[in-house]
């Protein structure tokens, strides 16, 4: 089987509540088999002691990010993969950071290519769980009279939505690591400029039994950014999230990416 050069630096980007610690399974094989990783904490997740009801701009959330690839050498290029709302933080970076991507995945993630603009950006970006009730506790970062500001799916929800066909230990690491998320600061991402950014390539793996943002939202969004995917993918019974994803996602997925587009690998 065609190898991936060992040199290529991967960065994770976790979506919502979540952390760098989400991409544990992930990193430890890619790690594994000697590529670098870096898996960042954006702004009030992971370690990073802010509190979501706080970050009110994505330009404030999404600043790790924005400064890890900032600090890297100007002959490095990464490839990102984004996960959930993670897929709106790959693709801001695309706009400031064109030439330093050579790839962009992304993993039953929001992609919008101007971020949320229109009412359609909503429907396809934003999951719809009405049926199920009131899923979130909120957080209102702007006083009880103001729109929420952050938001966390309540405990009783979670192995139905997010951990359906999760093994029972990740349910547990979930419940303790999961925090709320910058509701108010995600759904302002907009994105603008970036000569650069319709030159970085972009794949997208859909996840069949995501519960969250649902296959008809990820196919949607693929439809309207056609243009600009350059290969689609599924993960058959791939559920919302990457704690568990390991299990399929391995060197022969990354082995059958490099052998598509195999130039973003070359010099």
């Amino acid at each position: 089987m065609t190898e991936i050069p060992s040199k290529v630096h991967f960065v994770l980007v976790h979506g919502i509540g979540g952390g760098g610690w989400c991409w544990y399974k992930v990193r430890t094989l890619l790690e594994n088999s000697g590529y670098k990783v870096s898996c960042v904490d954006l702004k009030g997740a992971g370690i990073d002691r802010s509190d979501a009801k706080d970050i009110h701009t994505f330009d404030e959330y999404n600043q790790p990010l924005i400064d890890l690839i900032s600090s890297l050498p100007d002959d490095e290029k990464v490839i990102l993969v984004g996960c959930s709302a993670g897929g709106l933080n790959v693709t801001d970076a695309t706009y400031k950071f064109g030439k330093k991507i050579s790839l962009a995945i992304y993993l039953g993630a929001t992609m919008l290519k101007a971020g949320f603009q229109t009412e359609q950006d909503f429907k396809e970006g934003v999951p719809n769980l009405k049926e199920h009730g009131e899923v979130y506790d909120h957080g209102f970062g702007l006083g009880e009279d103001q729109p929420a500001t952050s938001a966390l799916m309540k405990k009783e929800f979670r192995g139905q939505l997010i951990y359906h066909l999760t093994p029972p230990e990740d349910v547990t690491l979930g419940g303790m690591l999961l925090r709320e998320g910058p509701h108010k600061a995600i759904v302002s991402a907009k994105f603008e400029g970036g000569n650069d950014v319709d030159e970085v390539p972009r794949v997208y793996i859909k996840m069949t039994h995501d519960l969250v943002l649902k296959l008809e939202q990820q196919e949607a969004m693929v439809a309207r950014f056609r243009r600009g995917v350059e290969g689609v993918w599924e993960i058959r019974r791939s559920i919302h999230g990457i704690i568990v994803l390991a299990r399929s996602w391995s060197r022969r997925w990354f082995c059958h990416i490099y052998l598509f587009r195999r130039s973003i690998f070359m010099e």
